[in-house]
């Protein structure tokens, strides 16, 4: 319990966090599009921001091999404060933008914060550490889309940044409390073979390239569908969101000691029946199905870091954290923009090609898994000859 008094510490401070992120993320694309967007535009915003996210994550990843993962974690959790700021004043698109982007480069914080949750995990393994800490903060997730669905129809979707500001600087005060962990030597840092040289890693970014673009696809603009095609309101959709979360925290904690790859394939699953019910189906029973089932994607890239974790260098977990949100991120900024396109043009077309992309992925995931398999049986019948 004391040798992991941090990691509490930080799945608090990350529960306050999904409170307050809870009150707008699900609302994002529909608070874009009551400020002036089409369907194309809120995709490329989302991709924007997804870009903001996708370029920050290799140099905190770095630094926070170099000068340790706590400064990074502080200044990212000031930033998230000052950019719900933002966010809550801005009149305009241009300027709510700039917020929003500002709030996506607080996603770096999720390399050196996976990284420091390695490093305080006690006796629990990676996979188990992080899947915790990240169903914390869906727990409190849980809470905030309904509270931010009742807001927003009765006040205005913009007063909800505001409560979500002050429950954010409350989570910066719990972050604050957390102890220093050393940092590796840069000798010991430099003297551990190059991410770029290790094959192993290189194809696991591509394995999990494509299973976070297949998985996310049918996500960005459902939404959008209900309200627009399906005529839901916004305290319902505020609903789906809290189901949403939860469906991400009870994920996280009955399938998060599963092998990534496992619980990749249960994800993909699980995200081909959420294309499949936004698509064909009717009322808040099987949208709320779809909506829970959507802990599959969070599972999946929660546990992409424990992937690649056992296939790197101690003093290279930081580094190597970073490339995985950056394909992870890689990720969040093509699918906005397709779904986008495909919206546009039919918005039923979102859910049926990515219930193609999901199949197509499932069959290659299931192919991957099986040839690992085979190439370890393979590396230990020639370790015992």
């Amino acid at each position: 319990m004391k040798a992991r008094r941090d990691l509490y510490l930080v799945a608090f401070s990350l529960f306050i966090w999904g409170m307050g992120e809870g009150l707008f993320y699900i609302f994002q694309p529909l608070y874009i599009q009551q400020l002036g967007a089409d369907p194309i535009l809120i995709g490329s915003v989302l991709g924007i921001n997804a870009v903001a996210m996708t370029l920050s994550q290799i140099p905190a990843g770095y630094l926070a091999d170099r000068v340790g993962r706590r400064p990074l974690m502080w200044f990212t959790w000031i930033m998230g404060v000052i950019s719900a700021l933002v966010m809550a004043s801005a009149r305009n698109l241009t300027a709510f933008v700039a917020g929003l982007l500002l709030y996506g480069l607080t996603s770096a914080v999720l390399a050196p914060m996976n990284s420091y949750i390695s490093h305080a995990r006690g006796d629990w393994s990676v996979g188990r550490a992080v899947t915790f800490t990240s169903a914390a903060f869906s727990i409190g997730a849980i809470i905030g889309p309904m509270a931010g669905g009742t807001i927003g129809e009765r006040f205005g979707l913009r007063n909800v940044y505001w409560l979500a500001a002050g429950l954010f600087f409350i989570s910066t005060c719990v972050i604050l409390f957390i102890r220093r962990q050393p940092v590796g030597s840069r000798g010991e840092a430099e003297s551990a073979p190059g991410l770029l040289r290790n094959p192993r890693f290189l194809m696991s970014l591509g394995l999990i390239l494509m299973i976070m673009f297949s998985m996310y696809l049918p996500i960005p603009l459902a939404a959008n569908f209900l309200q627009n095609e399906r005529g839901l309101n916004l305290a319902s959709i505020g609903q789906l969101g809290s189901l949403q979360n939860l469906g991400n925290a009870v994920f996280a904690l009955a399938l998060g000691h599963l092998p990534a790859l496992t619980a990749f394939l249960l994800g993909e699953t699980a995200l081909l029946a959420v294309s499949l019910l936004l698509w064909k189906g009717s009322g808040m029973g099987l949208f709320g199905l779809a909506y829970f089932l959507m802990g599959g994607y969070r599972l999946s890239r929660t546990l992409s870091v424990a992937f690649v974790q056992p296939m790197v260098g101690i003093n290279q977990v930081g580094l190597a954290f970073g490339f995985v949100e950056t394909i992870n991120n890689l990720a969040l900024i093509l699918t906005p923009i397709l779904a986008g396109i495909l919206y546009e043009k039919n918005p039923e077309s979102v859910f049926m090609v990515s219930v193609g992309v999901l199949a197509l992925c499932l069959v290659f995931t299931l192919w991957s898994r099986g040839a690992g398999r085979r190439a370890a049986r393979t590396l230990m019948t020639w370790m015992t000859k």
